[in-house]
């Protein structure tokens, strides 16, 4: 495995327009769905997670810093990678984040029955709909992230 410690090219530079329109998109998921009810702690950990698993330094770095400023503890988010079996995660964190983590390994080309009626039970349709638009979102970041290395540590909230 080939890792490196400088970015290969600025994605946003060479494409503006596109990236401009991830950011559009990216920003419409996150008002859906915070309007639907969802919470943006929630989101923060459903980013974190699926970043996780497609091991995306930039965008783990980026979605703790938010998780922390909207009010995540350092403790969960160390167990973040293991949550199945840390005992201070919610029934809904569960549900979203076992859904983040099929949606983000769909190798066999769908989320499984069983994870999908866990997850709907929990959120409803409304919901779940809007949360698979920012675990579709972090997943393209994600993307559009690893490929060109974007690196760690410049991310700025503000």
């Amino acid at each position: 495995m080939t890792t490196g410690n400088s970015q290969r090219f600025d994605l946003n530079a060479l494409s503006s327009k596109t990236y401009s329109a991830m950011h559009r998109l990216a920003s419409t998921a996150a008002e859906a769905a915070l309007a639907s009810g969802l919470e943006a702690p929630l989101l923060e950990l459903v980013r974190v997670r699926a970043s996780q698993i497609n091991g995306c330094v930039f965008c783990v770095d980026m979605h703790t810093i938010d998780a922390r400023r909207a009010g995540e503890t350092e403790q969960r988010l160390y167990a973040l990678s293991a949550w199945d079996e840390a005992p201070f995660f919610t029934e809904r964190e569960r549900a979203a984040l076992e859904f983040t983590e099929a949606v983000t390994l769909i190798h066999d080309g769908h989320v499984p029955d069983d994870v999908y009626e866990r997850a709907v039970k929990v959120f409803g349709e409304e919901q779940l709909a809007q949360l698979l638009w920012i675990i579709v979102v972090i997943n393209s970041y994600n993307r559009v992230a690893t490929t060109p290395r974007r690196l760690a540590g410049q991310y700025n909230p503000a």
